[in-house]
């Protein structure tokens, strides 16, 4: 089908043909000869190809050409082999430009998307982070050991033996001290708060995770609608410049005809304002293109400005998008869906933060040890100015009597968004049940709509040929004309934009699911 949307009308083209033949006797050689070779060249080249040169390649070639009859003694070699020549030429430069910028399918840019989009950068460095705190809480469990040591400078040591107002003892001591020592503390039992942090940071590690997959899947989804605005961009640039170059020599047999008497000036008018109007959107067209290969570059993680070329050219395959029944994809949600997932987290980690909140009532048990070296002795009587040693080991019990009543307001808020995870699970269900069934009736509406764009393709183009050839036969007014080649534009532009819902629809369907 998309060969009798491009190519423009025979029975239009044989006009053209015979206008033509009409203008040869009044051309120099020379340029019906540069007029070939130049349509020959630029006859497979790709629209978005820039133009070449090939002035002095002709100039050269004619000379070489020149000269080869004479030495073989024959008729020089006419204009269709120099073109075919050149053609070759163009043709080679066009395939070096195309292996330089291979053009990338939607799987492909899904896999660099993966690797390079910042977003998905950043959700890495979070689930590296939630790696982080799991090690983090366990290093609580690792008993606290310091060791410290102090110099000092040391006043007179007075002990007052018969009151504060008597005149005390002087005790000789050093006039400076220092001393060394450690501190050990182990946590034997706090309500198994400890633990339960380490399982409490596994739980937001495993919601990093799931949030870490919706985003690649919100990711793949917005990578397809942009690969397939540009794809569906593409693909309006080719009928808009098929159509345009129909137009020019549709204007040139209409003016043909006017020269004649055949139709009035108003219908050369008419054809020019159509041209302009063509040319208006396909410049239009050129530019939504460069936006949308910016955005592409940028979902890819790629520099704005990089060159970029998609398979346009491929057809859309629609046959497998059919399979598949509305329970079945509500089903795989409920088992897939990453952000049904999270909601399921949020409750687990709810119901262990509640235990939390309640293990404040537990009493504290601890293993601790210390030993010091003290220089002079001060602490203990007999005082010297000796070196010593001092230490103790035991197991010390704390129970904080305030959080009988302070913890009361605690346990009941973590209660209380406890029960909130649980109701925005039971929301997050019917938001993806809503999800599921929206995407799925899209679906189906744009596999009808690719349908009814085929049945419209087909009748248009019927149309339009009946009207073109009644208007060469002046049995009807170029408005019809005009009117009839506009509808079959409009039915190309809807018929790939319904195939582009389509995909676009399907992926989003699973997207929501958790498939894509």
């Amino acid at each position: 089908m998309k060969d009798k949307i491009i190519k423009p009308d025979k029975d239009f083209e044989l006009a053209i043909q015979a206008k033509k033949s009409e203008q040869t006797s009044r051309h120099p050689d020379k340029e019906m000869d540069r007029a070939y070779v130049y349509r020959l060249s630029c006859a497979y080249s790709s629209p978005f190809m820039p133009m070449i040169d090939l002035s002095f390649a002709f100039d050269e070639l004619k000379k070489l050409l020149k000269q080869w009859p004479a030495k073989r003694k024959k008729k020089p070699v006419t204009a269709p082999l120099l073109g075919i020549l050149l053609l070759f030429f163009v043709q080679s430069v066009y395939a070096q430009h195309a292996e330089i910028i291979h053009p990338l399918s939607l799987e492909e840019i899904w896999k660099i998307a993966e690797a390079n989009n910042r977003d998905l950068k950043l959700s890495d460095l979070n689930v590296q982070q939630s790696k982080i705190e799991i090690l983090e809480a366990k290093d609580h469990l690792l008993p606290e050991f310091s060791a410290g040591g102090d110099v000092k400078l040391n006043s007179k040591f007075l002990i007052y033996d018969n009151g504060l107002f008597s005149s005390p003892q002087d005790v000789p001591i050093k006039g400076y001290g220092y001393g060394v020592g450690y501190n050990l503390n182990l946590n034997l039992f706090n309500g198994g708060k400890d633990k339960r942090n380490i399982v409490m940071k596994k739980e937001e590690g495993v919601r990093k995770l799931y949030e870490v997959e919706l985003q690649k899947q919100s990711v793949k989804y917005h990578v397809a609608v942009a690969y397939f605005d540009l794809y569906k961009f593409l693909h309006f640039y080719d009928f808009l410049d098929a159509e345009t170059e129909a137009e020019k020599k549709q204007l040139t047999l209409i003016e043909s005809l006017h020269k004649n008497g055949t139709v009035l000036k108003s219908d050369v008018l008419r054809t020019s304002v159509k041209l302009s109007q063509l040319e208006l959107a396909l410049s239009d067209v050129k530019k939504k293109i460069a936006i949308a290969k910016q955005h592409l570059n940028i979902l890819m993680g790629r520099e704005i400005d990089t060159e970029l070329a998609i398979k346009h050219a491929d057809t859309i395959e629609l046959n497998a998008i059919t399979e598949g029944d509305y329970k079945d994809y509500v089903d795989i949600a409920f088992n897939k869906s990453p952000s049904y997932k999270m909601v399921n987290s949020d409750i687990k980690w709810s119901k262990l933060n509640v235990k939390q909140m309640k293990a404040t009532l537990w009493p504290k048990v601890s293993l601790y040890s210390n030993y010091n070296y003290t220089y002079p002795q001060i602490s203990f009587y007999p005082y010297s100015n000796d070196l010593w040693g001092f230490g103790q080991t035991g197991i010390k019990v704390q129970f904080s009597i305030d959080n009988l009543y302070k913890s009361k307001h605690s346990i009941a808020r973590a209660q209380t968004v406890s029960n909130q995870a649980k109701e925005k699970a039971e929301m997050k269900k019917d938001e993806i049940s809503l999800q599921v069934k929206e995407a799925y009736l899209q679906q189906q509406q744009a596999l009808e709509s690719v349908e009814t764009a085929e049945q419209n393709i087909i009748k248009t183009t019927e149309t339009l040929r009946v009207i073109r050839s009644s208007y060469l036969n002046q049995e009807s007014l170029l408005t019809d004309l005009l009117e009839a080649e506009n509808a079959l534009l409009e039915a190309k532009f809807n018929l790939t934009t319904a195939q582009t819902n389509v995909q676009v629809s399907h992926i989003r369907l699973l997207a929501i699911v958790g498939i894509l």
